[in-house]
């Protein structure tokens, strides 16, 4: 036996350079993601006369066409195309609509012709082309009225619909269109489905469902057909909540009689990072697999500031729609790596809560927001300038996979689709805090991208990060989070015991405890429909209970919770069953 151990290291210490070289090339070849993704997202307009300049992505239609793909998002006065999903390029395009268009709808017929609907009035022309990659659209002469938040469907017999809703009132309402005839739509309309928050919890208004008072928003519909089903999905409650999701109906036509999903929200995502995973559009992507596009909030300057998320979507043998969310801003495989299905890449967050040192703060906007995960905290150096930076204490080295740098807009005074923005900076690692070598190099760069995301070609040992400022296109230097992801040297932790759940809120939440366990940065808490259907999830820092309040009242639950830190996800816990009753 110690023969064959000697022999085996030796095969390792001969082997390893081309192992490495094998690991290096293996690890080059599997890109990566990490939400919010990193487009160059659009400065508003609407707002420009009360002074409010921001940032915002929503509504994200995204279609596949002759296997390329376009994603239209609200107001961004264009769009943007990709060939794989793995990084997009912004189109503004010959023609248009005015300010861009508010929750924008697209289908592609047949792979031949690209419409799009969707304006800030309510009332619209459909748009179409056969290339949009140039920007050339045409309009219908038909013009359609008082549609908001509209999706555009067209059945396999060239039967078209249009979905829209966007109220706390009214359901989402659907009609025929005849779209040989200029878009014609029906006389008849058709009411589908409102919301019932007395039943479905998940449905009421407000952060982490706890308005009563005011009634929660139905809005964003969008239509998939997948074998011979249609999955009518709908957003609630409302965009800039942490708790914004999508829900879906299931029908065997395009009108129904529908059937609400039992795992619904289907796609949702209330804790981590950044928030949210509403009012979205589910696309075949690269080898088939479905990935899902939503709303993410920021809602620091006003609710309506938001980023794009992208999720791996599933039908089950069921049929049941749901989107993998867990851990969903965290790094994963990127659409292209098709055999991996969007997995989580088991890089952990090495920075959060950890020291910080900056080389000047504005006022009290101090540099211990910057890895305290929360979108919506933020440090503001005191000056724009070449000299200013930022050094982190991993406190213990780890393996550094991969960054994320998300800017942020303060008193950005910046409005519409500007051209020639871009940010430049670098990153730095060090074992002692003295001898520096580089991880990122942007010194160069001339692209937009306020939440950059950057998976390193070799992962590197580092316990000290230093980033080092050179331009940003906004007049203050400003930073919600810089993010380390990569894997520590130490252990998981121990799968978590006294999990106890009790169902509660005229049984549309759970109070859910469970025993802390030791080294743990957090707990990912799992819950749904049968014990291999735990679809949803809440990723909770530091605390060792859950409220939970989305849940439907006529339906049994299953929940499990694992806990996490900068080595990995810890054993997940035994599944406790709450009852229908």
């Amino acid at each position: 036996m110690r023969i064959k151990k000697i022999h085996s290291l030796l095969v390792f210490f001969c082997l390893g350079g081309a192992l490495l070289a094998q690991e290096k090339d293996l690890f080059e070849k599997e890109e990566t993601y990490c939400n919010p993704i990193n487009i160059d997202y659009t400065y508003m307009i609407y707002n420009a006369h009360n002074d409010l300049s921001y940032r915002s992505g929503a509504d994200p239609a995204v279609v596949r066409f002759k296997d390329e793909y376009y994603m239209f998002v609200t107001r961004s006065m264009g769009y943007w195309h990709s060939k794989n999903m793995d990084g997009w390029e912004f189109i503004k395009p010959k023609q248009w609509y005015f300010q861009g268009s508010n929750a924008p709808a697209a289908f592609n017929y047949r792979d031949s012709v690209l419409y799009v609907a969707g304006n800030p009035s309510g009332s619209m022309s459909v748009l179409y082309s056969d290339n949009p990659q140039e920007g050339k659209w045409e309009p219908t002469p038909g013009i359609l009225h008082n549609l908001q938040d509209p999706a555009l469907f067209i059945d396999d017999d060239g039967q078209g619909y249009m979905y829209w809703g966007s109220s706390n009132k009214f359901p989402i309402r659907a009609r025929k269109l005849d779209i040989n005839k200029r878009f014609r739509p029906s006389e008849e309309v058709n009411e589908i489905f409102n919301l019932e928050p007395e039943k479905h919890g998940w449905e009421r208004f407000g952060e982490n469902h706890y308005d009563t008072e005011l009634g929660g928003y139905i809005e964003g519909p969008w239509m998939t057909k997948h074998n011979n089903k249609y999955y009518l999905q709908y957003a609630a409650p409302g965009t800039e909540f942490n708790v914004y999701g999508d829900g879906v109906y299931i029908g065997d036509s395009p009108l129904g009689p529908f059937e609400y999903a039992p795992n619904n929200p289907f796609s949702y995502k209330p804790g981590g990072f950044i928030n949210g995973a509403g009012h979205g559009s589910t696309v075949r992507g690269p080898g088939d697999p479905f990935w899902h596009f939503s709303s993410m909030a920021v809602n620091v300057n006003i609710g309506w500031e938001r980023r794009i998320g992208m999720f791996p979507t599933f039908f089950d043998a069921d049929g049941l729609l749901y989107a993998d969310t867990s851990f969903g801003d965290y790094p994963h495989y990127a659409a292209s790596v098709t055999d991996k299905k969007g997995g989580f890449t088991g890089w952990m967050l090495l920075s959060y809560k950890k020291p910080v040192k900056t080389s000047s703060q504005l006022e009290n906007y101090g540099g211990e927001t910057l890895t305290d995960e929360n979108v919506k905290t933020f440090w503001i150096a005191k000056e724009n300038n070449a000299s200013q930076w930022v050094e982190i204490d991993l406190m213990e080295a780890g393996l550094i996979h991969a960054l994320q740098v998300n800017y942020n807009d303060y008193k950005s005074d910046m409005y519409g689709k500007i051209p020639g923005l871009y940010h430049q900076y670098a990153i730095e690692g060090s074992m002692n805090g003295t001898d520096w070598f580089t991880l990122v190099d942007r010194s160069t760069n001339e692209k937009d991208v306020p939440n950059d995301y950057v998976a390193l070609d070799t992962p590197k040992k580092s316990r000290f990060i230093r980033y080092k400022n050179i331009h940003v296109p906004t007049p203050y230097l400003s930073i919600s989070d810089i993010r380390v992801f990569g894997t520590g040297y130490g252990k998981a932790p121990k799968s978590i015991k006294g999990l106890s759940v009790t169902r509660n809120d005229k049984r549309r939440g759970a109070q859910i405890n469970w025993e802390p366990v030791k080294n743990t940065q957090g707990y990912n808490v799992l819950w749904g429909i049968a014990p291999d259907k735990l679809y949803s999830s809440w990723l909770v820092y530091e605390e060792n209970s859950l409220e939970l309040k989305s849940l439907n009242v006529d339906q049994t639950y299953y929940f499990a919770v694992e806990a996490f830190n900068e080595n990995g996800v810890g054993e997940r816990s035994g599944i406790v069953e709450i009852e229908q009753k």
